[in-house]
């Protein structure tokens, strides 16, 4: 298992996962675990159906036991507490409000299991309908709200007994496009308000990466790579990372000799490049080597521009907002990604089937470590 040298929880940890194993059978759900969640932090777990990540945050709440391994909340070992023990309320997929509960019943439900007596309770709920914006709709039953509405009477419900950390399974996955971007927000400034740990479970990279402070991604059990959305970004550690962002190409190839003192010439099927000794400090020649190149940082020519590159063919184009995605493939089959602007594209020909050069800088290319061991 591969954990980012980035991951290093700036905070004090209020959680730690150690070597956690978590069998169903013969099938291996989660492999050996082993990291932190700091106090304070909004920590995103993405990965694809069955990668594992429902399962890490399940085995957190206490909904399931470790098969191995170890699971602290506040330095204290919790395997198998009782759910209702360890005060990790989670905010469903379902959401699993109550139907035959007034909007202010169930934010009052925790509460009233703990015990808390009736007015406390009253003032409690009250104090975070307001929070979140949804006091005039107190009295009213939950199927007469919206999904963003729901969504907050969830948040509220599972705040009210101000926990210190606060479990998310997929929360926005059923609300529309311009909805959830609304709840990003929402979640982002409420974690930032309160300070609570926020620990996401989600398979939406937009969502996890305009929130958290850290994302964990997960592949088959395992965790690929912890780090800074910008860290795993820029540096993913795999193929598996790469390919999961979705927006790399990715480049086999074989280290041909020294360019000047700063840099390895490598050759590829169609080309080569150049790339920067400091990421492979101690190549030599015939060595394997797997780097890839954003699309953003991907240039198009001419053909007739004179400039060195790869001759590619346009296969098609996906519209993006301010940007579009152009998808090529060389001469050699390779498909290629270059994500540039409308202003930029309009100067080329961009039908299907046109003829293009592309090329890069050597300082666009990153060595994927996991790779080039």
């Amino acid at each position: 298992m591969k954990v980012d040298t980035q991951m290093e929880v700036q905070s004090e940890a209020i959680v730690r996962f150690d070597n956690v194993v978590k069998r169903f059978g013969s099938f291996v759900a989660v492999k050996k675990a082993d990291f932190e969640i700091g106090r304070g932090e909004f920590l995103a777990i993405m990965g694809s159906s069955g990668c594992g990540k429902t399962t890490t945050l399940r085995m957190l709440a206490g909904l399931e036991d470790p098969s191995e391994g170890a699971i602290y909340l506040d330095g204290e070992k919790v395997n198998g507490k009782a759910t209702w023990d360890r005060d990790t309320p989670m905010v469903w997929q379902s959401l699993a409000l109550f139907p035959f509960l007034t909007v202010q019943e169930n934010v009052e439900f925790a509460l009233k299991m703990r015990g808390v007596g009736k007015e406390e309770r009253r003032r409690r709920a009250e104090k975070w309908l307001e929070k979140m914006q949804i006091t005039e709709f107190a009295s009213r039953n939950i199927n007469q709200l919206s999904g963003g509405q729901k969504q907050r009477v969830a948040l509220a419900r599972a705040l009210v007994t101000e926990p210190k950390i606060l479990l998310l399974d997929e929360p926005l996955s059923a609300l529309d496009a311009h909805l959830k971007v609304r709840m990003q927000a929402v979640l982002s400034n409420l974690q930032k308000d309160l300070g609570i740990t926020f620990v996401y479970v989600t398979h939406s990279m937009s969502e996890a990466f305009s929130m958290a402070d850290r994302v964990v991604i997960m592949s088959r059990g395992q965790i690929e790579q912890i780090g800074t959305p910008e860290e795993i970004y820029r540096e993913p550690y795999n193929r598996f990372v790469a390919e999961f962002l979705g927006s790399a190409n990715i480049f086999d190839g074989t280290v041909a000799g020294p360019s000047g003192a700063d840099g390895w010439r490598v050759t590829f099927d169609g080309g080569e490049t150049v790339l920067p000794k400091a990421e492979l400090p101690d190549a030599s020649a015939g060595q394997a080597v797997t780097f890839i190149v954003s699309a953003e940082n991907m240039q198009l020519s001419r053909p007739d521009a004179g400039q060195d590159g790869i001759a590619a063919t346009i296969a098609g184009e996906e519209f993006i907002g301010g940007t579009a995605m152009l998808f090529l493939e060389t001469d050699t089959g390779q498909e290629l990604k270059v994500q540039k602007s409308h202003d930029e594209l309009a100067l080329l020909n961009r039908q299907a089937g046109a003829k293009l050069v592309v090329h890069w800088a050597a300082e666009h290319c990153h060595i994927l470590p996991g790779e080039n061991k």
